[in-house]
């Protein structure tokens, strides 16, 4: 979860973010929005959900631009835009500031307890993300150059898979975190591992494009 708007802010009150996709190809991203003071969405309230679509593309490519907006009625407005064809939609969820006193504070002093378990999550999940982008692009890439690489080279970069396999494995389902220091080294280690592997798939695709455009035969 990402704050857009923090607690206390004075109303009327407008802000947004620009977000992307984490994975190639989606045809819509579904945008949740939530009231609350914890790190983990599962801990907030829900106010409403509604999917963005925009063309396919490579991951990290869409950018969808979310504006939230509290008008001095309470009333939270979302709009969602396709920063490249311009398409957006506006949605009207129910009032994001309609909530008991007592539930505010109890929310509150509920992420003052949690402040900690609650931050090691939001690392772990971070880092979590991160490291299954790296796995995939390695395992992909390991798939397509297996045979142009050495036996000692591919071991090496397997054995590093293997690793922070192991290191994303060490998440415990009662607290949805596991070992960071460790995550955090084995993804170092197969990013450096993969580096040979990275510029022969730029070389491959390079050549592919030259053939394509007839500089190479």
């Amino acid at each position: 979860m990402n704050i857009i708007i923090p607690r206390n802010s004075t109303i009327p009150v407008k802000a947004g973010e620009v977000f992307t996709t984490a994975v190639d190809h989606q045809r819509e991203m579904l945008i949740h929005v939530l009231q609350g003071e914890r790190e983990r969405a599962a801990d907030n309230w829900s106010l409403g959900k509604f999917p963005v679509a925009f063309e396919r593309a490579p991951r990290g490519v869409p950018r969808v631009g979310v504006q939230f907006e509290i008008d001095a009625n309470g009333i939270l407005h979302v709009l969602a835009r396709d920063l490249k064809t311009g398409a957006q939609q506006i949605v009207e969820m129910k009032s994001a500031v309609d909530v008991a006193d007592t539930e505010v504070q109890r929310m509150v002093e509920e992420s003052v307890e949690h402040a900690f378990e609650d931050l090691a999550a939001r690392r772990w999940i971070e880092a979590k993300l991160k490291a299954q982008e790296v796995l995939t692009a390695a395992q992909t890439g390991l798939a397509e150059c297996s045979a142009e690489l050495e036996p000692a080279y591919r071991a090496q970069v397997e054995a590093a898979i293997q690793e922070l396999t192991a290191a994303l494995a060490t998440e415990q389902p009662a607290t949805k975190t596991g070992e960071l220091p460790r995550l955090k080294s084995a993804h170092t280690a197969l990013d450096a591992a993969t580096q040979p592997l990275a510029d022969l798939l730029m070389d491959r695709a390079m050549e592919a494009l030259l053939r394509q455009r007839g500089a190479i035969s």
